[in-house]
């Protein structure tokens, strides 16, 4: 476990984050990164977004249905 310390950012509160983490979650700075809250109020901080992997699903799952129109399409 790795304690995180709040720190006074301008007029907000912000965390400073190890390197070691930074590069373990495969982020720099710069990259966004995203607050999961759980069900028990725990929060999972990733840079993976699950709004897009729903999209990238449903637009998957549209090429497969649609995949000879697609082709046609494309030429």
């Amino acid at each position: 476990m790795t304690k995180l310390k709040l720190t006074t950012v301008g007029t907000s509160t912000g965390v400073v984050i190890p390197k070691e983490m930074l590069t373990r979650m495969n982020v720099a700075k710069g990259d966004t990164l995203y607050a999961i809250e759980g069900p028990d109020g725990s929060y999972r901080l990733t840079p993976y977004d699950p709004m897009f992997e729903r999209k990238m699903q449903a637009a998957d799952d549209i090429m497969r249905r649609y995949r000879n129109t697609l082709h046609v399409l494309a030429q």
